[in-house]
């Protein structure tokens, strides 16, 4: 299959929805090109999202590496939904990443909670985003348990919205509203804490 005309997007700049689904069009029929492409579109913030999901390089090169393979195996069967294709990629190094902890027994999921009441989440949420900047959480979120870390991770570093964070998760999007909502709640208490010593 021929290839199509010279693309001149940056490579460094995030393609529009009408040139990733370009990309994922001819990378479903084999076109090398657009596979590397879609590589070197997705890898930083693949390769960032699993560095901070192990915490060491070597295994998130490792996990990165796999995500890419799976991409390759499966993207035939990749079909547009109501998720991007960024977040099938994510779900894919989020599945390899669980495997990862699996095998060496170092974390276990959280129970599904119920959804918070609506006055009480936006009280907690807003106030806690007021107080806290995006270099600072990173810092303060090591507290949180690992499904808090992934969703706020997801949200507020990555810019995915609930329903992506719920497909790459593999989660409701009331689980993610619940989950991000307790971990706000316990970053403002940190930052109470640390205000008053």
């Amino acid at each position: 299959m021929a290839s199509g005309p010279a693309r001149t997007t940056p490579l460094n700049q995030r393609a529009s929805s009408q040139e990733l689904k370009r990309l994922v069009e001819q990378a479903k029929q084999g076109d090398r090109h657009a596979l590397e492409e879609l590589y070197l579109l997705h890898f930083d913030r693949i390769y960032s999202y699993l560095h901070m999901s192990v915490g060491n390089r070597h295994d998130a090169e490792d996990l990165t590496t796999q995500t890419f393979l799976k991409m390759l195996e499966s993207i035939k069967r990749f079909r547009w939904q109501s998720a991007p294709f960024s977040a099938w990629l994510f779900r894919i190094a989020h599945n390899l990443a669980m495997d990862h902890f699996r095998a060496n027994k170092r974390w276990q999921p959280e129970e599904e909670v119920p959804e918070p009441e609506a006055d009480e989440a936006t009280s907690a949420e807003s106030g806690a985003l007021e107080s806290i900047g995006r270099r600072s959480m990173l810092e303060l979120i090591e507290d949180l348990s690992p499904e808090q870390q992934q969703v706020l991770t997801l949200k507020f570093v990555f810019n995915f919205g609930n329903a992506e964070a719920a497909t790459i998760l593999g989660k409701t999007e009331g689980a993610i509203k619940s989950l991000q909502h307790r971990a706000l709640v316990s970053l403002q208490k940190q930052l109470d804490k640390r205000e008053a010593s």
